[in-house]
């Protein structure tokens, strides 16, 4: 008998995908894929279950990832340095955080002036201060004049207050949270140096501030620099160096920072690997850490005195909180042996156990660093700031070209990368499952099944689609099942959804029912791609939201 070619397999295909359309209900033109954007729910307040998370999504037939390669945008960066005799005239350094609070968009950021190493008071300088910018479209920023603190005699800058402590910090994370004690709704991580004891050398540290407003810090733990060091009665985490602030998150009710490390683990490892320490109360931190990502080549030990070159993560993972899954940026650090050699460039890692990150496309550059002659050539710094504005996902960063190491030049900037909204990687019919030859297969079915997703809850649940590529001629059936993965009744089968509809957030709906109520307290979610255009769909993500949610 002859073998079916791919034109039979497509028509084929298309007359059998043409009757399972009919099976479905479809949703309601109501909510199309061109919803304003002030109509939108806030993806982070519901669970959201991402193509590329395999922990969430499990099992997958003739399905394939492809991840997304955000742009820069042009008109990077949104945040320069300032003019000379600005404290930000030699460097904005985006260790920082960009953080919305109700209409306004707050930035935290690292600045050094170019009077850095000067002593302008006679008591000595450190290079570091914190400063502050604000936007009300994410984009166009300002750094307003706080008149918080004096440089070089002014207090007309975007400074903010440490009090008559005088700090040195040369990272920083900020978490805001209203639910908090009044006097500490924002709570800063800062990378601080402490003195290691031989011929002047500092080791890096932990500090921790709170705050009522983002502008006015108080250490958390009352801490006294001494030349803007931390003394050992200080110090919150073990004696050993430790570049704590990639990133500063809250997990299960435990915070925990995020940064790098080569001091030996359990298990050793090459260079820079990303090692968490945790916290119940944000003041009181385990003294044993967590190695949390370490690249492949990082196995390979290359011996002492290389701590520089060979390939190996940078300065931990910034974190953007999804509530049942973390979304990260971490540092890809192209190593040398001398560091005109240094390069770096930026990866996109999760965790759904707040603890241990992986990567959901191995050794991915989720953002390359410029080439030469561009405001962020030669490496990347990640910060933590990530917003879903209108129909786009900006994702800021930094930059420091460490070949300029012993040069100094000037450096730094924030720039924001884009992908629309929360559609960083896609499930995608894998064409290879048609097959060659003998093996030809003339219907592949492509589907996935979730792993069990815990309601939040009694009331009814809404669950909707961040979906394109839908058609007359390719749709997504979506089926309910229970526990134990028996069909919950009226939710599967003849009964299953179809969502023909584009858009971020495609409502689904089950013969005109979108809330649906008495749900058991774990379900799995079973989902067809269906027609004879299915291979155009690219299925982003699956939310699960409370009905009774605002």
């Amino acid at each position: 008998m002859r073998k079916a070619s791919k034109q039979d397999r497509r028509f084929l295909m298309l007359v059998l995908g043409t009757a399972l359309l009919g099976v479905g209900i479809s949703i309601s033109s109501a909510h199309a894929a061109d919803a304003k954007a002030d109509q939108l729910f806030d993806e982070t307040k519901v669970t959201t279950l991402f193509a590329f998370d395999q922990v969430a999504i499990p099992f997958t037939e003739n399905l394939k990832i492809e991840m997304r390669q955000p742009e820069k945008l042009a008109a990077n960066p949104v945040v320069q340095r300032g003019p000379k005799g600005s404290p930000d005239s030699w460097a904005v350094q985006f260790y920082g955080s960009v953080i919305k609070v109700d209409d306004e968009y707050r930035m935290w950021y690292a600045a050094a002036g170019d009077d850095r190493f000067k002593g302008n008071d006679g008591k000595g300088k450190y290079p570091w201060s914190v400063a502050y910018a604000v936007s009300k479209d994410g984009v166009n920023w300002t750094k307003p004049n706080l008149g918080l603190v004096e440089y070089n005699g002014n207090p007309d800058n975007n400074l903010v207050n440490f009090g008559d402590d005088r700090f040195g910090i040369l990272n920083v994370k900020v978490l805001h949270e209203p639910e908090a004690a009044p006097d500490q709704q924002y709570k800063m991580s800062g990378h601080i140096y402490y003195s290691k004891g031989d011929k002047g050398r500092q080791n890096g540290t932990l500090g921790l501030f709170f705050s009522s407003d983002g502008l006015n810090w108080k250490s958390a733990t009352d801490a006294t620099p001494v030349n803007f060091l931390l003394t050992d009665e200080d110090l919150v985490l073990p004696r050993t160096h430790h570049e704590p602030c990639g990133g500063l998150y809250k997990w299960n009710g435990l915070y925990y920072t995020s940064g790098q490390n080569a001091v030996v683990a359990a298990r050793p490892y090459h260079g820079r690997v990303v090692r968490s320490f945790v916290s119940g109360d944000f003041v009181d931190w385990q003294p044993a850490s967590a190695v949390g990502f370490v690249r492949p080549q990082q196995h390979t030990l290359l011996g002492p005195g290389k701590s520089r070159d060979g390939e190996q993560t940078h300065e931990g993972v910034s974190v953007w909180n999804r509530g049942n899954v973390l979304l990260g940026v971490g540092g890809i650090w192209h190593g040398a042996t001398d560091w005109s050699g240094v390069t770096i460039d930026l990866s996109f890692v999760m965790s759904n156990d707040g603890v241990t990150f992986r990567e959901p496309a191995h050794e991915w550059v989720f953002i390359k660093r410029g080439e030469d002659g561009e405001w962020d050539q030669g490496g990347l710094l990640q910060g933590q700031g990530f917003e879903n504005v209108g129909d786009q996902t900006y994702v800021y960063y930094g930059a420091w070209d460490p070949r300029g190491w012993k040069d100094s030049p000037p450096r730094g900037g924030v720039g924001i990368v884009t992908v629309p909204r929360d559609r960083f990687g896609a499930y995608v019919v894998d064409e290879s499952a048609f097959g060659d030859g003998e093996y030809q297969v003339p219907f592949p079915d492509a589907s996935f099944l979730t792993a069990a997703i815990p309601l939040k809850g009694k009331s009814a649940q809404t669950f909707y689609m961040n979906v394109d590529g839908l058609s007359a001629e390719a749709a997504l059936k979506v089926e309910l099942l229970g526990p134990d993965l028996k069909a919950i009744p009226g939710f599967s089968g003849d009964a299953a959804a179809l969502v023909r509809e584009n858009g971020f957030q495609t409502p689904v709906s089950w013969n005109g029912v979108t809330k649906v109520p008495a749900l058991p307290e774990h379900i799995h979610i079973r989902v067809t791609y269906q027609g004879k255009r299915q291979a155009d769909i690219r299925f982003s993500a699956l939310y699960v939201r409370n009905a009774t949610a605002g």
